[in-house]
């Protein structure tokens, strides 16, 4: 049987799996924090605080009474948190860290032949003397460690230490115990990852099904590629032969996109999955500002095919080709991308400050609209801790 999802149906459900569907301002515990991360997946972490740094917006895009220090009490005091690789850095539930022993066995093998490759055969050389460092002494940076002539660079020009700690973090011998002005605290794993997760043992076959059945259970519907690119554990093969293997617990479904022309896109759901959009939350009908690496908007090409919406960061753009601008965020209301806005918060001036607002084709700039948009810009400019927010001339781009 193939279940035909309509595009309205499919937002519903994505929107809803990546808790963007829950009551915005309802109080979100510590435990409640933990639920929306475990349900969502992961949180990805970035290093760009233009406005926010990424792990923080996410969660507050979701829930306005989201509170920093409860991040930081799970990560680091209650440990029920870890900080590890998906497609990028990210936050994760330490209840997965069993699966990711499975990601360091093969990390193993690849990073040694990539980095004899990219670093020279003796990029290990520092190797056995940081990690008796660290038994010895305890938790380090990576500067903690960087001798005194060395020039800092991209990875390429890692100092003997910093290869050894990323190596050792990507293998699972070390894990990150902390952050400290986001420059990653390492420490021996056994520090760090609660024992009844560091010493579950987990079947290679366990490994792949809970990597396919729980992308899918968090994506909704997707194809096999969608599958293994969720948490980015598996390869594309191995997800289309547990697809293969477990046909009778999914269902073929058939997802109409966007646009009159796009041809509607095969997939596959858990058995049971509602086509019908009443029988999903309706979004909460605020303008919400994501951050450019929110999880709904992870996978590019299916954000456009779900939304029509088409996002690309652009940092790494040179200025004069950008399209809209370094940092620009997503705008989202109820279940449609409406635009993107460029701004920046400047704490000595105390100001969000605006630089442009691009809609979307067809959709208005109507009185309701930016009022509700002007609210969510102000609880945004009090979450990042400035007074209030400031248009720039022109920001309104016709």
């Amino acid at each position: 049987m193939t279940i035909r999802l309509s595009n309205l149906a499919a937002r519903r459900i994505f929107l809803a799996k990546q808790g963007l569907s829950a009551p915005p301002s309802r109080a979100l515990s510590k435990a409640d924090l933990y639920t929306l991360i475990h349900d969502i997946g992961f949180v990805q972490v970035d290093s760009i605080a233009t406005v926010e740094r990424a792990h923080h917006q996410i969660l507050f895009s979701r829930n306005q009474t989201y509170r920093r220090p409860h991040l930081g009490q799970l990560l680091e005091q209650d440990r029920s948190l870890f900080e590890h690789w998906t497609h990028d850095a990210a936050i994760l539930p330490a209840a997965f860290y069993p699966y990711w022993k499975h990601r360091f066995a093969r990390n193993q093998v690849r990073l040694h032949a990539q980095w004899s490759k990219w670093h020279g055969a003796d990029f290990d050389a520092a190797f056995d003397d940081t990690y008796d460092h660290i038994v010895s002494h305890g938790a380090i940076r990576a500067r903690d460690l960087k001798q005194d002539d060395h020039k800092s660079g991209g990875w390429w020009q890692w100092h003997p230490s910093k290869k050894a700690l990323e190596y050792f973090w990507h293998t699972g011998r070390l894990a990150i115990s902390a952050r400290q002005n986001f420059q990653k605290v390492y420490d021996l794993s056994e520090r760090v990852i609660p024992d009844h997760h560091r010493e579950a043992q987990i079947s290679e076959e366990q490994f792949v099904d809970w990597a396919c059945r729980s992308a899918l259970e968090r994506l909704g519907f997707a194809t096999h590629g969608e599958i293994a690119a969720f948490w980015d554990l598996i390869s594309p093969e191995e997800a289309r032969a547990w697809v293969a293997a477990n046909r009778d617990q999914l269902d073929d479904v058939e997802i109409q996109c966007q646009g009159e022309a796009v041809r509607p896109r095969a997939g596959y759901a858990l058995a049971g999955l509602s086509p019908h959009p009443d029988d999903w939350p309706e979004p909460p009908g605020r303008v919400r500002v994501l951050s450019p690496f929110d999880p709904l908007l992870r996978d590019r090409a299916r954000a456009e095919r779900l939304f029509g919406f088409r996002y690309r960061i652009e940092v790494f753009v040179p200025e004069a080709k950008r399209e809209y601008g370094y940092y620009v965020f997503p705008l989202l209301e109820g279940d449609r991308m409406i635009g993107r806005i460029d701004m920046k918060a400047d704490r000595k001036a105390g100001t969000l400050n605006v630089a442009r607002l691009w809609l979307e084709p067809k959709v208005r700039a109507s009185a309701g609209r930016m009022a509700k948009l002007d609210a969510e810009l102000n609880r945004l400019a009090r979450f990042t801790g400035v007074e209030g927010v400031a248009y720039q001339p022109g920001w309104l781009v016709d």
